[in-house]
């Protein structure tokens, strides 16, 4: 069986993206050949394909996909043919110190998908190709029929990174969130707090064409400084989604004392914190980095969904969809953030 690739090769080489057709290697025992429904930008890859970040070259991108079992070597499993799947990003090992205390996305084996050098494993590692071939360790969750391809593909990561996150925020009654960030992780931080029962959800951002979006999902769309003086202390929990380390002030001076800071969205070199040491102890804050998630909040994440399909406009946000082997394209279109996520599908033509 052949398979089709797109292949990163990084910035400075000749062709950045370059289409490949070659056999599937045969799978090893626990491994699963998927084939790729329906595949989603994540903003990550977009720093990569800009400069923001360094990945390994040359390499399959792609890490948000709804994919298709074709066949499996778990023999444990009830998978069949045909069934849908949403899988972790991150392959672990289940041993080690930092999976043993459930942080399994700091395995000390750890490969992400969309994010190994092509060498690495069976080179089917992204989205960005026709099948990928799930490893033995990588967690596995079936989609129910309820939740469609265009809602299920950023399950993976966007919505169970936000579901690791909300495991630090308290109940509080008459709870007070600000998010700061309106893209696809600032959407679902929003929807999940109010779902949490948080009486007043804020979200500022900078596209002012989400903000009926936002609205929908349950938040206050901000998009302006005036809110910020009103908020002063007033707020419990700040969530930062947007990638922009300038806001952290702004959030450390909405939070009463006590207050949580949840780090999600710098996860890029360029983040220096301009901040003092004062500013947290006088205030009692606390401040905690959220990095991808473990496999619990993968099942949290399709539940949540399964639960609020109806309810949120989650289809909506999703961009248009373009053909595998117009990837380039697409993702220029993911840059000017006109859409929260920009899918991608094989064999569209």
């Amino acid at each position: 069986m052949l398979g089709e690739r797109i292949v990163f090769n990084g910035l400075n080489s000749e062709k950045m993206f370059s289409s490949e057709t070659v056999p599937l290697p045969e799978l090893a025992p626990g491994e699963i050949l998927v084939k790729v429904r329906l595949a989603s930008i994540c903003m990550s890859d977009v720093h990569t394909t800009t400069g923001q970040r360094v990945e390994p070259t040359p390499s399959v991108l792609g890490h948000e996909a709804v994919v298709e079992v074709v066949a499996h070597r778990r023999p444990e499993s009830d998978l069949m043919k045909g069934d849908r799947l949403t899988f972790s990003i991150a392959d672990s090992c289940a041993k080690c110190e930092f999976c043993l205390k459930g942080l399994s996305q700091k395995c000390t084996k750890l490969f992400k998908y969309g994010h190994a050098k092509l060498s690495d494993g069976s080179g089917f590692n992204g989205c960005y190709a026709s099948h990928i071939i799930i490893r033995s360790g990588t967690h596995v969750v079936k989609i129910p029929n309820i939740i469609f391809d265009r809602c299920a593909a950023p399950i993976n990561c966007s919505l169970a990174t936000v579901m690791c996150a909300m495991e630090f925020v308290p109940k509080i009654k008459n709870g007070r969130a600000f998010v700061q960030g309106d893209g696809m992780l600032g959407l679902y931080t929003s929807v999940v707090l109010h779902e949490l029962g948080y009486e007043t959800v804020y979200c500022s951002g900078n596209h002012i064409q989400r903000s009926q979006f936002i609205t929908r999902f349950g938040a206050v769309p901000l998009y302006n400084d005036e809110i910020l003086i009103e908020e002063t202390n007033k707020i419990d929990v700040v969530v930062e989604v947007c990638g922009v380390s300038n806001v952290v002030n702004d959030g450390i001076k909405l939070l009463k004392p006590g207050g949580l800071y949840l780090f999600l969205g710098m996860v890029h070199p360029h983040s220096d914190l301009h901040i003092t040491g004062e500013q947290i102890i006088r205030k009692c804050l606390m401040i905690k980095g959220i990095h991808n998630y473990a496999p619990r909040h993968l099942d949290q994440a399709v539940d949540f969904l399964v639960k609020t399909i109806d309810k949120y406009p989650y289809e909506e946000v999703v961009g248009p969809t373009y053909d595998l082997s117009d990837l380039q394209n697409a993702i220029k279109i993911a840059t000017e953030k006109t859409f929260a996520r920009v899918l991608v599908k094989p064999n569209m033509k």
